[in-house]
């Protein structure tokens, strides 16, 4: 496989707290350049970008980040929002506590009320769910495959990068 069939599927990605304009600005470059599959950047920069990459570059952002303990009905807002400004992609993380709590059925209902709020605004836009594997066991991992893949969501994903650790081997 090539490095460009490769980058082709990856998110450039800078969530930090402290992302500056010029930041994004250059890693919008850099997508743009490399033909990443999109950048993922914070909701508060997405209509920017979008205006700056003119149809380019797809433009990611996150919902209820880091964390994923926001209402339902306030990922559903930014979801929509996000959409409204531009995003083509929405990646929201998942409420932990939920499933710790074995609460599956509030699990899958709000991945689906989130996959209905982007879709309201727009269709064809991609949503990813991120479980952050660093904090589940093998079980919980198997059972949020299950629910993200009844939900209508276009991806799971391992980790926000922003918790006890990243993505393994063996998680993904």
């Amino acid at each position: 496989m090539k490095i460009k069939d490769i980058l082709s599927k990856v998110d450039h990605t800078l969530l930090a707290v402290d992302a500056t304009w010029e930041q994004i600005r250059a890693i919008c470059d850099d997508g743009m350049k490399y033909g990443t599959a999109s950048v993922c950047i914070p909701a508060s920069y997405v209509k920017q970008a979008c205006d700056y990459v003119d149809g380019k570059l797809a433009i990611c952002t996150v919902i209820g980040f880091p964390n994923g303990y926001s209402t339902t009905v306030a990922k559903c807002f930014e979801a929509a929002d996000a959409v409204q400004n531009g995003a083509k992609e929405v990646d929201m993380v998942i409420n932990v506590g939920w499933l710790k709590d074995k609460r599956y059925d509030d699990l899958l209902a709000e991945i689906k009320a989130i996959r209905e709020a982007i879709d309201t605004v727009k269709s064809g836009i991609i949503l990813k769910v991120i479980i952050e594997t660093c904090l589940l066991t093998d079980e919980e991992k198997i059972k949020m495959c299950e629910i993200v893949s009844a939900s209508g969501a276009d991806y799971i994903k391992t980790s926000t990068g922003f918790s006890a650790g990243g993505a393994t081997k063996e998680d993904v």
